[in-house]
Protein backbone atom coordinates (compact mmCIF):
# COMPACT_ATOMS: atom_id res chain seq x y z
CA UNK A 1 0.00 0.00 0.00
CA UNK A 2 1.31 3.42 -0.89
CA UNK A 3 1.27 5.77 2.07
CA UNK A 4 -0.18 9.24 1.47
CA UNK A 5 1.95 12.35 1.60
CA UNK A 6 1.19 15.40 3.76
CA UNK A 7 -2.57 15.68 4.24
CA UNK A 8 -4.43 18.57 2.60
CA UNK A 9 -7.96 18.23 3.94
CA UNK A 10 -10.74 19.53 1.71
CA UNK A 11 -13.10 20.21 4.64
CA UNK A 12 -12.32 22.43 7.61
CA UNK A 13 -13.53 21.56 11.09
CA UNK A 14 -14.97 25.05 11.20
CA UNK A 15 -13.79 26.68 8.40
CA UNK A 16 -3.74 19.83 -3.34
CA UNK A 17 -0.60 18.70 -3.98
CA UNK A 18 0.87 15.48 -5.43
CA UNK A 19 3.71 13.62 -3.73
CA UNK A 20 6.89 13.79 -5.80
CA UNK A 21 9.44 11.00 -5.66
CA UNK A 22 13.01 12.19 -5.16
CA UNK A 23 16.10 10.27 -6.06
CA UNK A 24 18.97 11.24 -3.78
CA UNK A 25 22.33 9.65 -4.37
CA UNK A 26 24.05 11.01 -1.27
CA UNK A 27 25.48 14.38 -0.26
CA UNK A 28 27.08 16.57 -2.87
CA UNK A 29 30.74 17.43 -2.55
CA UNK A 30 31.32 19.56 0.55
CA UNK A 31 31.28 23.26 -0.19
CA UNK A 32 33.64 25.72 1.40
CA UNK A 33 30.66 27.92 2.22
CA UNK A 34 26.92 27.40 2.09
CA UNK A 35 25.89 28.03 -1.50
CA UNK A 36 22.48 29.22 -0.40
CA UNK A 37 23.36 30.96 2.86
CA UNK A 38 24.62 34.46 3.55
CA UNK A 39 27.99 35.15 1.99
CA UNK A 40 30.72 35.99 4.51
CA UNK A 41 32.23 39.45 4.31
CA UNK A 42 35.92 39.88 3.67
CA UNK A 43 36.59 40.62 7.34
CA UNK A 44 34.71 37.49 8.35
CA UNK A 45 32.46 39.31 10.81
CA UNK A 46 29.29 38.25 8.97
CA UNK A 47 30.38 34.70 8.22
CA UNK A 48 27.55 32.20 8.32
CA UNK A 49 27.75 30.61 11.81
CA UNK A 50 26.22 27.39 10.51
CA UNK A 51 28.97 26.84 7.95
CA UNK A 52 32.03 28.43 9.50
CA UNK A 53 31.30 28.94 13.19
CA UNK A 54 32.15 26.79 16.20
CA UNK A 55 29.78 25.16 18.63
CA UNK A 56 29.65 26.32 22.21
CA UNK A 57 29.81 22.71 23.38
CA UNK A 58 32.41 21.20 25.70
CA UNK A 59 35.84 22.78 26.25
CA UNK A 60 36.78 25.54 23.82
CA UNK A 61 39.86 23.73 22.49
CA UNK A 62 37.99 20.74 21.04
CA UNK A 63 38.59 19.86 17.39
CA UNK A 64 35.60 20.45 15.13
CA UNK A 65 34.89 19.69 11.48
CA UNK A 66 31.99 20.84 9.26
CA UNK A 67 30.96 19.79 5.78
CA UNK A 68 28.12 21.48 3.93
CA UNK A 69 26.26 20.21 0.88
CA UNK A 70 23.31 21.51 -1.12
CA UNK A 71 20.31 19.17 -1.16
CA UNK A 72 18.06 21.30 -3.38
CA UNK A 73 17.91 25.02 -4.16
CA UNK A 74 17.73 26.90 -0.88
CA UNK A 75 18.34 23.79 1.27
CA UNK A 76 21.72 22.84 2.75
CA UNK A 77 22.88 20.09 5.08
CA UNK A 78 25.79 20.85 7.41
CA UNK A 79 27.26 17.88 9.28
CA UNK A 80 29.30 18.79 12.36
CA UNK A 81 31.62 16.53 14.35
CA UNK A 82 33.01 17.97 17.56
CA UNK A 83 35.43 16.48 20.07
CA UNK A 84 36.55 12.88 20.24
CA UNK A 85 37.12 9.96 22.56
CA UNK A 86 37.54 11.08 26.18
CA UNK A 87 39.61 8.75 28.36
CA UNK A 88 38.30 10.38 31.54
CA UNK A 89 34.80 9.00 30.93
CA UNK A 90 33.77 5.59 32.23
CA UNK A 91 30.87 3.25 32.96
CA UNK A 92 29.29 3.14 36.39
CA UNK A 93 26.16 1.84 38.10
CA UNK A 94 23.43 4.26 39.16
CA UNK A 95 21.16 3.02 41.93
CA UNK A 96 17.52 3.49 40.99
CA UNK A 97 14.01 3.35 42.33
CA UNK A 98 12.08 1.27 39.78
CA UNK A 99 9.68 3.36 37.65
CA UNK A 100 6.96 1.00 36.49
CA UNK A 101 4.29 3.66 35.97
CA UNK A 102 4.97 4.21 32.26
CA UNK A 103 5.95 2.01 29.32
CA UNK A 104 7.68 5.01 27.72
CA UNK A 105 11.35 3.99 27.27
CA UNK A 106 12.30 7.66 27.68
CA UNK A 107 10.57 8.05 31.06
CA UNK A 108 13.34 9.17 33.45
CA UNK A 109 14.10 6.72 36.24
CA UNK A 110 13.95 7.86 39.84
CA UNK A 111 17.58 8.23 40.79
CA UNK A 112 17.81 11.26 43.11
CA UNK A 113 17.08 11.64 46.80
CA UNK A 114 17.98 13.95 49.67
CA UNK A 115 21.49 14.00 51.09
CA UNK A 116 20.67 12.01 54.24
CA UNK A 117 18.82 9.28 52.33
CA UNK A 118 21.64 9.04 49.79
CA UNK A 119 24.26 8.66 52.53
CA UNK A 120 22.17 5.98 54.22
CA UNK A 121 21.89 4.09 50.94
CA UNK A 122 25.64 4.38 50.37
CA UNK A 123 26.46 2.94 53.79
CA UNK A 124 24.00 0.09 53.36
CA UNK A 125 25.54 -0.84 49.98
CA UNK A 126 29.06 -0.62 51.37
CA UNK A 127 28.06 -2.98 54.16
CA UNK A 128 27.00 -5.43 51.45
CA UNK A 129 30.41 -5.18 49.79
CA UNK A 130 29.67 -2.67 47.00
CA UNK A 131 31.91 0.32 46.23
CA UNK A 132 29.20 2.97 46.61
CA UNK A 133 29.53 6.74 46.61
CA UNK A 134 27.24 9.81 46.82
CA UNK A 135 27.36 12.58 44.21
CA UNK A 136 25.52 15.91 44.26
CA UNK A 137 23.67 16.83 41.07
CA UNK A 138 23.50 20.51 40.19
CA UNK A 139 20.31 22.13 38.94
CA UNK A 140 21.24 24.33 35.97
CA UNK A 141 19.94 27.86 35.69
CA UNK A 142 16.93 28.48 33.46
CA UNK A 143 14.89 31.61 32.84
CA UNK A 144 12.40 30.51 35.50
CA UNK A 145 14.43 28.04 37.59
CA UNK A 146 17.22 29.08 39.96
CA UNK A 147 20.49 27.14 40.08
CA UNK A 148 21.29 24.98 43.08
CA UNK A 149 21.44 21.34 44.12
CA UNK A 150 18.79 19.24 42.41
CA UNK A 151 19.46 16.16 44.54
CA UNK A 152 21.93 13.40 45.31
CA UNK A 153 22.61 10.19 43.39
CA UNK A 154 24.22 6.98 44.59
CA UNK A 155 26.65 5.27 42.24
CA UNK A 156 28.73 2.12 42.43
CA UNK A 157 32.14 1.47 40.87
CA UNK A 158 33.80 2.50 37.60
CA UNK A 159 34.73 0.38 34.57
CA UNK A 160 36.08 1.03 31.08
CA UNK A 161 33.38 -1.06 29.36
CA UNK A 162 29.67 -1.61 29.71
CA UNK A 163 30.07 -5.37 29.89
CA UNK A 164 32.16 -5.03 33.04
CA UNK A 165 29.59 -2.69 34.58
CA UNK A 166 26.81 -5.10 33.65
CA UNK A 167 28.55 -7.96 35.47
CA UNK A 168 28.56 -5.95 38.71
CA UNK A 169 24.98 -4.89 38.02
CA UNK A 170 23.99 -8.57 37.91
CA UNK A 171 25.57 -9.01 41.35
CA UNK A 172 23.60 -5.99 42.62
CA UNK A 173 20.40 -7.41 41.20
CA UNK A 174 21.03 -10.73 42.89
CA UNK A 175 21.32 -8.82 46.17
CA UNK A 176 17.88 -7.31 45.60
CA UNK A 177 19.09 -3.89 44.46
CA UNK A 178 18.07 -1.91 41.37
CA UNK A 179 20.63 -0.10 39.23
CA UNK A 180 21.38 0.75 35.64
CA UNK A 181 24.67 0.87 33.78
CA UNK A 182 25.36 4.46 32.73
CA UNK A 183 28.17 6.18 30.87
CA UNK A 184 29.45 9.29 32.61
CA UNK A 185 29.60 11.09 29.27
CA UNK A 186 25.81 11.35 29.50
CA UNK A 187 25.91 13.28 32.79
CA UNK A 188 25.91 16.75 31.22
CA UNK A 189 29.30 17.66 32.74
CA UNK A 190 30.68 20.58 30.73
CA UNK A 191 34.20 19.18 30.94
CA UNK A 192 33.36 16.17 28.76
CA UNK A 193 35.24 16.22 25.46
CA UNK A 194 32.76 14.42 23.23
CA UNK A 195 32.26 13.14 20.71
CA UNK A 196 29.19 14.89 19.30
CA UNK A 197 27.58 14.63 15.89
CA UNK A 198 25.21 17.43 14.91
CA UNK A 199 23.23 17.55 11.64
CA UNK A 200 21.86 20.93 10.58
CA UNK A 201 19.42 21.53 7.72
CA UNK A 202 18.98 25.15 6.64
CA UNK A 203 16.09 26.37 4.48
CA UNK A 204 16.61 29.81 2.92
CA UNK A 205 13.24 31.19 1.74
CA UNK A 206 14.99 33.55 -0.67
CA UNK A 207 16.19 30.61 -2.74
CA UNK A 208 13.83 27.83 -1.67
CA UNK A 209 11.51 26.65 -4.44
CA UNK A 210 9.98 23.62 -2.72
CA UNK A 211 7.52 23.32 0.14
CA UNK A 212 7.98 23.25 3.92
CA UNK A 213 5.35 21.12 5.63
CA UNK A 214 4.61 18.51 8.28
CA UNK A 215 2.73 15.24 8.12
CA UNK A 216 1.20 12.79 10.57
CA UNK A 217 0.78 10.06 7.95
CA UNK A 218 -2.46 8.22 7.16
CA UNK A 219 -4.13 9.20 10.45
CA UNK A 220 -3.44 10.84 13.79
CA UNK A 221 -3.79 7.77 15.99
CA UNK A 222 -1.19 5.75 14.11
CA UNK A 223 2.59 6.10 14.27
CA UNK A 224 5.15 5.86 11.47
CA UNK A 225 8.90 6.38 11.40
CA UNK A 226 10.28 9.71 10.24
CA UNK A 227 11.98 8.03 7.29
CA UNK A 228 8.71 6.32 6.23
CA UNK A 229 6.84 9.62 6.40
CA UNK A 230 9.58 11.27 4.35
CA UNK A 231 9.61 8.53 1.72
CA UNK A 232 5.81 8.56 1.41
CA UNK A 233 5.87 12.26 0.60
CA UNK A 234 8.98 12.16 -1.60
CA UNK A 235 10.65 14.59 0.79
CA UNK A 236 14.21 15.79 0.46
CA UNK A 237 14.47 15.97 4.28
CA UNK A 238 12.33 14.69 7.13
CA UNK A 239 12.88 15.45 10.83
CA UNK A 240 10.81 14.13 13.71
CA UNK A 241 8.55 16.83 15.10
CA UNK A 242 6.29 17.20 18.15
CA UNK A 243 5.58 15.23 21.30
CA UNK A 244 2.92 12.55 20.97
CA UNK A 245 1.01 9.95 22.95
CA UNK A 246 2.96 6.70 23.31
CA UNK A 247 1.14 4.87 26.11
CA UNK A 248 -2.42 3.66 25.28
CA UNK A 249 -3.34 4.50 28.87
CA UNK A 250 -2.59 8.15 28.03
CA UNK A 251 -4.76 8.35 24.91
CA UNK A 252 -4.43 7.26 21.30
CA UNK A 253 -0.78 6.39 20.45
CA UNK A 254 0.47 8.79 17.79
CA UNK A 255 -1.89 11.61 18.72
CA UNK A 256 -0.01 14.95 19.10
CA UNK A 257 0.51 15.84 22.76
CA UNK A 258 0.20 19.54 22.08
CA UNK A 259 -0.85 21.84 19.28
CA UNK A 260 -1.18 20.31 15.84
CA UNK A 261 -2.28 22.32 12.81
CA UNK A 262 -1.84 20.66 9.44
CA UNK A 263 -2.39 22.68 6.26
CA UNK A 264 -4.52 25.15 8.16
CA UNK A 265 -6.70 22.67 10.03
CA UNK A 266 -6.60 22.51 13.85
CA UNK A 267 -6.35 18.81 14.70
CA UNK A 268 -4.91 19.08 18.23
CA UNK A 269 -5.19 21.82 20.84
CA UNK A 270 -2.18 23.49 22.53
CA UNK A 271 -0.73 22.45 25.89
CA UNK A 272 -1.19 25.65 27.86
CA UNK A 273 0.83 28.34 26.10
CA UNK A 274 3.85 26.25 25.24
CA UNK A 275 5.99 27.34 22.27
CA UNK A 276 5.32 25.81 18.88
CA UNK A 277 7.03 25.70 15.51
CA UNK A 278 4.87 27.50 12.93
CA UNK A 279 5.65 26.68 9.31
CA UNK A 280 4.60 28.45 6.15
CA UNK A 281 4.85 25.97 3.30
CA UNK A 282 6.65 28.58 1.16
CA UNK A 283 9.73 28.31 3.37
CA UNK A 284 9.40 30.67 6.33
CA UNK A 285 8.78 29.76 9.97
CA UNK A 286 8.49 31.21 13.45
CA UNK A 287 8.41 30.13 17.08
CA UNK A 288 5.16 31.25 18.68
CA UNK A 289 3.28 30.81 21.93
CA UNK A 290 -0.34 30.07 21.15
CA UNK A 291 -3.47 29.80 23.22
CA UNK A 292 -6.68 28.13 22.14
CA UNK A 293 -10.38 28.33 22.71
CA UNK A 294 -13.05 26.05 21.36
CA UNK A 295 -16.81 26.33 21.69
CA UNK A 296 -19.97 24.56 20.63
CA UNK A 297 -23.33 26.31 20.16
CA UNK A 298 -26.06 23.87 21.19
CA UNK A 299 -29.68 25.02 21.33
CA UNK A 300 -28.69 28.65 21.73
CA UNK A 301 -26.22 27.92 24.54
CA UNK A 302 -22.45 28.05 24.17
CA UNK A 303 -20.56 25.14 25.71
CA UNK A 304 -16.73 25.18 25.99
CA UNK A 305 -14.93 22.62 23.84
CA UNK A 306 -12.21 20.71 25.73
CA UNK A 307 -10.18 19.29 22.86
CA UNK A 308 -9.86 18.12 19.29
CA UNK A 309 -9.09 14.59 18.08
CA UNK A 310 -8.05 13.09 21.40
CA UNK A 311 -9.52 10.52 23.78
CA UNK A 312 -11.94 12.36 26.09
CA UNK A 313 -10.77 12.50 29.69
CA UNK A 314 -7.04 12.09 28.95
CA UNK A 315 -4.94 15.22 28.50
CA UNK A 316 -1.33 14.26 27.76
CA UNK A 317 1.18 16.81 29.09
CA UNK A 318 -1.75 18.55 30.84
CA UNK A 319 -2.14 22.30 30.21
CA UNK A 320 -5.90 22.13 29.68
CA UNK A 321 -8.47 23.90 31.88
CA UNK A 322 -9.25 24.25 35.59
CA UNK A 323 -11.47 21.15 35.62
CA UNK A 324 -8.47 18.91 34.79
CA UNK A 325 -6.61 17.00 37.49
CA UNK A 326 -4.02 17.27 38.93
CA UNK A 327 -3.28 20.59 37.21
CA UNK A 328 -4.35 22.98 34.48
CA UNK A 329 -0.71 23.95 33.89
CA UNK A 330 1.63 22.18 31.45
CA UNK A 331 3.34 19.17 33.06
CA UNK A 332 5.44 17.16 30.67
CA UNK A 333 5.12 13.36 30.56
CA UNK A 334 2.06 13.50 32.83
CA UNK A 335 -1.49 12.63 31.73
CA UNK A 336 -4.12 14.78 33.38
CA UNK A 337 -7.70 13.54 33.60
CA UNK A 338 -11.20 14.99 33.43
CA UNK A 339 -14.29 12.78 33.66
CA UNK A 340 -16.57 15.33 31.97
CA UNK A 341 -15.40 16.58 28.57
CA UNK A 342 -16.64 17.67 25.15
CA UNK A 343 -14.23 16.77 22.33
CA UNK A 344 -14.53 17.28 18.57
CA UNK A 345 -13.37 14.70 16.03
CA UNK A 346 -12.40 14.80 12.36
CA UNK A 347 -11.91 11.94 9.88
CA UNK A 348 -8.14 12.51 10.25
CA UNK A 349 -8.27 10.97 13.72
CA UNK A 350 -8.48 7.38 12.49
CA UNK A 351 -10.77 4.62 11.31
CA UNK A 352 -13.13 5.10 14.26
CA UNK A 353 -13.57 7.63 17.01
CA UNK A 354 -12.87 6.44 20.59
CA UNK A 355 -15.42 4.04 22.02
CA UNK A 356 -16.99 4.20 25.48
CA UNK A 357 -19.87 5.55 27.53
CA UNK A 358 -21.21 9.00 26.81
CA UNK A 359 -22.89 10.45 23.72
CA UNK A 360 -21.78 11.27 20.17
CA UNK A 361 -23.36 13.32 17.41
CA UNK A 362 -22.13 13.39 13.81
CA UNK A 363 -22.25 16.60 11.77
CA UNK A 364 -22.12 17.12 8.02
CA UNK A 365 -19.99 19.73 6.27
CA UNK A 366 -22.62 22.38 7.08
CA UNK A 367 -22.65 21.42 10.78
CA UNK A 368 -26.06 19.82 10.58
CA UNK A 369 -26.60 16.76 12.76
CA UNK A 370 -26.87 13.60 10.67
CA UNK A 371 -26.81 11.01 13.47
CA UNK A 372 -26.96 10.74 17.25
CA UNK A 373 -25.85 7.89 19.50
CA UNK A 374 -26.07 7.13 23.22
CA UNK A 375 -22.57 5.63 23.20
CA UNK A 376 -19.30 6.81 21.75
CA UNK A 377 -17.48 5.32 18.78
CA UNK A 378 -18.22 5.63 15.06
CA UNK A 379 -16.57 5.84 11.65
CA UNK A 380 -16.52 9.32 10.13
CA UNK A 381 -17.04 9.73 6.41
CA UNK A 382 -15.04 12.40 4.54
CA UNK A 383 -16.57 15.82 5.09
CA UNK A 384 -18.14 14.92 8.44
CA UNK A 385 -17.10 15.67 12.01
CA UNK A 386 -18.42 14.56 15.38
CA UNK A 387 -18.75 15.66 18.98
CA UNK A 388 -18.23 13.29 21.90
CA UNK A 389 -19.40 14.12 25.42
CA UNK A 390 -18.63 12.27 28.66
CA UNK A 391 -19.78 12.60 32.26
CA UNK A 392 -22.12 15.48 33.05
CA UNK A 393 -21.53 17.02 29.61
CA UNK A 394 -23.25 14.05 27.95
CA UNK A 395 -26.54 15.60 29.06
CA UNK A 396 -25.80 18.64 26.88
CA UNK A 397 -25.98 16.41 23.79
CA UNK A 398 -29.07 14.49 24.95
CA UNK A 399 -31.49 17.03 23.45
CA UNK A 400 -29.73 17.23 20.07
CA UNK A 401 -31.77 15.80 17.19
CA UNK A 402 -31.02 14.90 13.58
CA UNK A 403 -31.30 18.04 11.48
CA UNK A 404 -30.26 20.44 14.25
CA UNK A 405 -27.51 22.95 13.56
CA UNK A 406 -24.63 22.59 16.02
CA UNK A 407 -21.94 25.17 15.47
CA UNK A 408 -18.38 24.19 16.37
CA UNK A 409 -15.64 26.79 16.55
CA UNK A 410 -11.94 26.58 17.33
CA UNK A 411 -9.70 29.66 17.56
CA UNK A 412 -5.96 30.04 17.99
CA UNK A 413 -4.62 33.24 19.49
CA UNK A 414 -1.32 34.84 20.33
CA UNK A 415 -0.79 33.88 23.96
CA UNK A 416 0.68 37.24 24.95
CA UNK A 417 -1.79 39.60 23.28
CA UNK A 418 -4.88 37.44 22.91
CA UNK A 419 -5.18 38.55 19.30
CA UNK A 420 -6.47 35.89 16.88
CA UNK A 421 -3.76 33.91 15.14
CA UNK A 422 -5.10 33.34 11.61
CA UNK A 423 -4.05 30.22 9.73
CA UNK A 424 -4.48 29.24 6.10
CA UNK A 425 -3.92 26.14 4.02
CA UNK A 426 -0.28 27.23 3.87
CA UNK A 427 0.10 27.02 7.67
CA UNK A 428 1.34 24.01 9.62
CA UNK A 429 2.11 24.03 13.37
CA UNK A 430 3.82 21.34 15.44
CA UNK A 431 4.26 21.34 19.21
CA UNK A 432 7.47 21.57 21.21
CA UNK A 433 9.09 22.79 24.42
CA UNK A 434 10.85 24.13 26.24
CA UNK A 435 11.80 27.38 24.56
CA UNK A 436 15.59 27.58 24.18
CA UNK A 437 16.40 30.95 22.58
CA UNK A 438 14.32 34.12 22.39
CA UNK A 439 15.31 37.41 20.73
CA UNK A 440 18.82 36.04 20.22
CA UNK A 441 19.41 35.24 23.91
CA UNK A 442 19.30 31.91 25.67
CA UNK A 443 16.00 31.78 27.54
CA UNK A 444 15.04 28.30 28.71
CA UNK A 445 11.48 28.41 30.06
CA UNK A 446 11.70 25.10 31.88
CA UNK A 447 9.02 25.62 34.53
CA UNK A 448 6.60 27.60 32.35
CA UNK A 449 6.62 24.83 29.76
CA UNK A 450 6.11 22.00 32.27
CA UNK A 451 9.60 20.53 32.35
CA UNK A 452 9.99 20.98 36.11
CA UNK A 453 8.28 18.44 38.38
CA UNK A 454 8.37 20.05 41.80
CA UNK A 455 7.85 16.77 43.67
CA UNK A 456 10.19 14.67 41.51
CA UNK A 457 13.71 16.04 40.95
CA UNK A 458 14.67 12.77 39.26
CA UNK A 459 12.50 13.77 36.32
CA UNK A 460 14.44 16.97 35.61
CA UNK A 461 17.67 15.05 36.20
CA UNK A 462 16.90 12.55 33.47
CA UNK A 463 15.15 14.90 31.04
CA UNK A 464 16.87 18.28 31.47
CA UNK A 465 20.27 17.72 33.08
CA UNK A 466 21.37 14.50 31.42
CA UNK A 467 22.43 14.28 27.80
CA UNK A 468 19.93 12.73 25.39
CA UNK A 469 19.34 12.72 21.65
CA UNK A 470 17.72 16.05 20.77
CA UNK A 471 15.82 17.62 17.88
CA UNK A 472 15.71 21.43 17.71
CA UNK A 473 14.18 23.97 15.36
CA UNK A 474 14.34 27.71 14.97
CA UNK A 475 15.07 30.72 12.83
CA UNK A 476 18.20 32.81 12.36
CA UNK A 477 18.71 36.52 11.66
CA UNK A 478 18.61 35.88 7.91
CA UNK A 479 15.04 34.55 8.13
CA UNK A 480 16.14 30.99 7.48
CA UNK A 481 14.49 27.96 9.06
CA UNK A 482 17.00 25.69 10.81
CA UNK A 483 16.34 22.05 11.78
CA UNK A 484 18.88 20.34 14.05
CA UNK A 485 19.28 16.66 14.93
CA UNK A 486 21.79 15.43 17.54
CA UNK A 487 22.42 11.75 18.22
CA UNK A 488 22.95 10.49 21.77
CA UNK A 489 22.96 7.72 24.40
CA UNK A 490 26.03 5.95 23.04
CA UNK A 491 29.72 6.33 23.83
CA UNK A 492 30.22 7.65 20.28
CA UNK A 493 27.36 10.18 20.45
CA UNK A 494 26.95 11.83 23.84
CA UNK A 495 23.81 13.86 23.08
CA UNK A 496 22.89 17.17 24.70
CA UNK A 497 21.45 18.41 27.97
CA UNK A 498 18.74 21.07 27.61
CA UNK A 499 21.21 23.85 28.55
CA UNK A 500 23.61 22.49 25.92
CA UNK A 501 20.79 22.40 23.38
CA UNK A 502 20.31 26.12 23.97
CA UNK A 503 24.07 26.69 23.66
CA UNK A 504 24.14 24.84 20.33
CA UNK A 505 21.12 26.75 19.00
CA UNK A 506 22.66 30.09 19.92
CA UNK A 507 26.08 29.25 18.54
CA UNK A 508 24.44 28.22 15.24
CA UNK A 509 23.09 31.77 15.05
CA UNK A 510 19.46 31.07 15.92
CA UNK A 511 17.55 34.04 17.28
CA UNK A 512 14.48 31.92 18.15
CA UNK A 513 14.67 28.22 18.99
CA UNK A 514 12.55 25.50 20.54
CA UNK A 515 13.20 21.94 21.60
CA UNK A 516 11.13 19.34 19.74
CA UNK A 517 10.60 15.69 20.69
CA UNK A 518 13.88 13.89 21.34
CA UNK A 519 15.24 10.74 22.92
CA UNK A 520 14.43 7.67 20.85
CA UNK A 521 12.23 9.82 18.60
CA UNK A 522 15.14 11.87 17.25
CA UNK A 523 15.74 11.07 13.59
CA UNK A 524 16.68 12.95 10.43
CA UNK A 525 16.08 11.38 7.03
CA UNK A 526 17.66 12.64 3.81
CA UNK A 527 16.36 11.17 0.59
CA UNK A 528 14.19 8.85 2.69
CA UNK A 529 17.12 7.29 4.60
CA UNK A 530 18.11 8.04 8.21
CA UNK A 531 21.52 9.70 8.34
CA UNK A 532 22.10 9.42 12.10
CA UNK A 533 21.84 6.68 14.69
CA UNK A 534 18.47 6.48 16.50
CA UNK A 535 19.00 5.46 20.11
CA UNK A 536 16.28 2.83 20.62
CA UNK A 537 17.62 -0.73 20.65
CA UNK A 538 14.94 -1.66 18.11
CA UNK A 539 16.04 1.07 15.71
CA UNK A 540 14.12 4.08 14.42
CA UNK A 541 11.06 4.79 16.55
CA UNK A 542 7.61 5.35 14.99
CA UNK A 543 6.54 8.91 15.82
CA UNK A 544 3.45 11.11 15.70
CA UNK A 545 4.49 13.58 13.01
CA UNK A 546 7.48 14.87 11.06
CA UNK A 547 8.59 18.15 9.50
CA UNK A 548 9.24 17.73 5.78
CA UNK A 549 11.27 19.69 3.26
CA UNK A 550 9.71 18.91 -0.10
CA UNK A 551 11.18 19.40 -3.59
CA UNK A 552 9.54 21.60 -6.21
CA UNK A 553 6.34 20.08 -7.57
CA UNK A 554 6.76 18.60 -11.00
CA UNK A 555 4.60 20.28 -13.60
CA UNK A 556 2.84 18.14 -16.22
Amino acid sequence: MTRPGPRRPAVSLLCAGAAVALAWAGPAQPAATAADGPAPAADGRRADPIVSGRLDLGPADLPETRTTSTLQPGVTLTRITRGGADDSLFWTLEVQIPNASSPDPDAPAKALSGAADAREERERLRAEGFDARVEAVARPRAADVSPGILGYRVRVGSWPTRSEADRERARLTAAGEHASSVFTGWDGDRAARGPWHVDVVTIDPRRFDGRLDATFGPDLEGRETTSALARAAGATVGVNAGFFVLDPAAGAPGDPAGVGVYDGKVLSEPVGERPALVLDDRGTSSIERLSWRGSVLIGGRTVPLDGVDRVPGLIRNCGGDRTDRPTAQPLHDVTCTDDSELVAFTPEYGARTPEGPGREVVLDAHQRVVSVAAVRGTALAPGTTSLQATGDLADRLAAVRVGDRVRVRTDLADAATGRPRPVSRHTTIVNGGPQLVHHGREEITQRRDGMDHADDPSWAYGWVVKRNPRTLAGTDRYGRTVLVSVDGRTTGDLGLSIPEAADVARSLGLVEAVNLDGGGSTAMAVGGAVIGHPSDATGERPVGDAVLVLPPARRP
